[in-house]
């Protein structure tokens, strides 16, 4: 049994065990890891555990040097960029630059990027090579990751949950909207990605089991106040809009859900259905 560690490389990206090493680690701690890219440096985030799993080993604790390292190398980004984009507009790529990075041993340069189809850029990563005498990885990425990478602020003011603290994207559908009675208007449900906002996921559940419990639209129920239509239900307040009809005249009253039931269909409308 094993000694592991949860690291993370960003902020809100994903986590994963590596083996300590033997080393006194505790959450907080910066480690430098060998990855398929290279060496890197990530933060432990969770308190060592035991674990029956072949996991990669810690390589050693970060020392300041590692640290300092890496920031000096940070600074080159803007100077990649510019080569990088460059290239791209010599080449005429339909391709767009989102984040460069750097490897802790300098052996790598890691430069994201977005693009609506596919793009030969083979010939852009042997002119980078030679501009700036390193392996260059190219990695194409969605608008969402994209956003994540950039940061920004939603709609409700605050900044993207994606840049903040979300590791992985859930699923996002039209569907959960609907459930939520919010307006169908892509502008408006629309995160600065222009995909569904994430936020959507996050209590639809609460609200698809409340809208079990509530009658249907334009459905016919019984209350205290007589016979009504369901006119519009209040999933967060549990109430129902019904509307009345007698002598001519048209009342609208928003009833709790407890003192709503729908009226049950008689023999005839049973038989009528069926036939």
């Amino acid at each position: 049994m094993a000694k592991v560690v949860d690291i993370k490389f960003k902020k809100a990206g994903r986590s994963y065990a590596f083996d300590t090493n033997n080393l006194v680690l505790s959450i907080g701690d910066k480690v430098v890891i060998e990855t398929v890219r290279g060496l890197e440096i990530g933060e432990v985030i969770k308190d060592p555990y035991d674990d029956n799993k072949e996991r990669n080993k810690v390589v050693r604790k970060a020392t300041d040097e590692d640290i300092f390292k890496l920031a000096n190398l940070s600074k080159r980004k803007e100077e990649i960029w510019e080569i990088t984009q460059t290239i791209i507009d010599k080449l005429k790529l339909d391709m767009k630059i989102v984040e460069v990075e750097f490897t802790l041993d300098d052996s790598k340069v890691i430069i994201s990027y977005v693009c609506e189809g596919r793009v030969d850029f083979r010939d852009l990563v042997k002119e980078l090579v030679v501009a700036i005498k390193k392996r260059v990885e190219l990695r194409q990425i969605g608008v969402r990751d994209q956003a994540k990478a950039i940061g920004g602020y939603g709609a409700c003011g605050k900044e993207c949950c994606c840049s903040q603290y979300l590791n992985d994207f859930d699923k996002v559908s039209i569907k959960m909207a609907k459930t939520q009675g919010l307006s169908l208007n892509p502008t408006k449900i629309s995160g600065v990605c222009g995909r569904l906002m994430c936020c959507l996921s996050y209590e639809n559940d609460a609200y698809a089991e409340t809208l079990k419990l509530m009658p249907k639209l334009n459905s016919t129920v019984q209350t205290e106040q007589g016979e009504g239509i369901v006119t519009f239900n209040n999933l967060l307040k549990q109430t129902v809009t019904v509307k009345f009809e007698k002598d001519n005249e048209i009342k609208v009253v928003e009833l709790p859900l407890a003192e709503v039931k729908l009226k049950k269909p008689t023999q005839e409308n049973q038989n009528a259905k069926k036939k």
